[in-house]
């Protein structure tokens, strides 16, 4: 018995736990190089409950005899793919998807995680979310629009919780379910988040060189997280941004996890003089929350799903129709709007007008749905 004890202690030493919303476990190998970064990045859905892994993450590429070669892009399998480059091998089995490299794997475990969420009925949305009045606000966008910005006015009003800035579960019940990841503070939140510049701080870049330097950033990103170390050192002194913990943000308020969705306002930058507001229908919100995921994914996570489709392990057919019809049963009788806004105005102006067109908008939802 006690040598039973002490084994299993062991293990929970060496294994890391992220529940998903009671929906899929991940289990990540503590030793790993992907570790680090994911117990960061996953940190809102750590447990030491142990159940049976939906995704495995680990370091441990499996032999694949007899793979068949896409050119020297991918080997592959019928269950399985290697993307040749960058040492990363993902196996679907029946019950369970294995991630294994010896880099930094995030950009791997996204497009999985999705996948496995929708096998449960749920898929991930690119976002801002927010729970006013009990109720979830869905704000899919493109990044740079002001979502960041956004959640934290609402923050300073009454009735309003957080949820997330950027990644969220839409379960086909139409509940949301969270993602408070950490938040990427840039130098232009200065005057929305003062509290997070005050103090000794990492040096940000000037605002005006945020962008270009953010487009190297995205350059050189696929080649930096093949080797941990760096791409942790790279994460952690970056001058584009900070990365800050939910609370830290918005001291001593509310994280809501999961509530009821009322609304989704797809928000978007345009050519326009003025921001206006105009409804559309359920299915066209489907159809751009999951281009919209789809195209603001990491580029390496884009290649997952593209290696995946083209390999056979997740066909395109099979992913993008489940993940449809989990969208399309969410959003059903929902009311669903577009809210374009300058592309020249600054976050802030940005964020004012957004604010200012739910507040508008949103009693009225409410007052048909409760």
């Amino acid at each position: 018995m006690q040598t039973r004890t002490r084994t299993k202690t062991k293990a929970k030493t060496k294994t890391l736990h992220f529940d998903i919303h009671g929906r899929v476990m991940i289990r990540v190998d503590a030793e790993a190089p992907a570790a680090a970064q994911l117990q960061s990045m996953l940190a809102c859905f750590a447990t030491d409950t142990e159940r049976p892994a939906d995704i495995v993450v680990d370091d441990r590429l499996e032999p694949m005899p007899d793979a068949g070669l896409v050119e020297h892009e991918l080997a592959y399998t019928e269950n399985s793919v290697r993307f040749q480059a960058d040492r990363v091998q993902v196996v679907r089995d029946a019950e369970q998807w294995r991630i294994h490299g010896p880099g930094e794997l995030l950009t791997s475990v996204v497009p999985v995680l999705d996948a496995a969420m929708v096998g449960q009925g749920a898929g991930m949305i690119h976002a801002a979310t927010m729970a006013y009045r009990g109720h979830a606000i869905a704000l899919p966008a493109a990044g740079g629009t002001g979502k960041t910005s956004t959640a934290a006015k609402l923050m300073r009003r009454e009735g309003w919780s957080f949820m997330g800035d950027d990644w969220a579960f839409l379960a086909e019940d139409a509940t949301m379910l969270g993602y408070a990841k950490p938040m990427f503070i840039k130098p232009h939140h200065r005057a929305i988040y003062p509290h997070l510049f005050e103090g000794v701080r990492k040096p940000l870049v000037p605002s005006g060189l945020s962008e270009t330097v953010g487009r190297l950033t995205t350059v050189v990103h696929p080649y930096v997280i093949r080797y941990p170390r760096l791409a942790d050192f790279s994460r952690r002194w970056s001058p584009e941004h900070r990365m800050v913990d939910p609370g830290t943000a918005f001291p001593g308020r509310e994280v809501t996890t999961s509530a009821p969705l009322a609304a989704a306002i797809y928000i978007e930058r345009f050519e326009g003089s003025r921001s206006r507001i105009v409804e559309r229908t359920s299915d066209w919100m489907v159809d751009r929350m999951l281009g919209n995921f789809h195209i603001e994914m990491a580029g390496f996570s884009q290649r997952v799903v593209t290696g995946l489709a083209a390999t056979s392990v997740l066909p395109w057919r099979e992913h993008f129709a489940a993940k449809g019809v989990v969208l399309s049963k969410a959003l059903d009788g929902r009311p669903c709007h577009l809210l374009q806004v300058p592309s020249a105005y600054s976050a802030d102006e940005a964020s004012d007008d957004i604010v200012r067109y739910l507040e508008q908008l949103l009693p009225s939802v409410l007052d048909e749905q409760i």
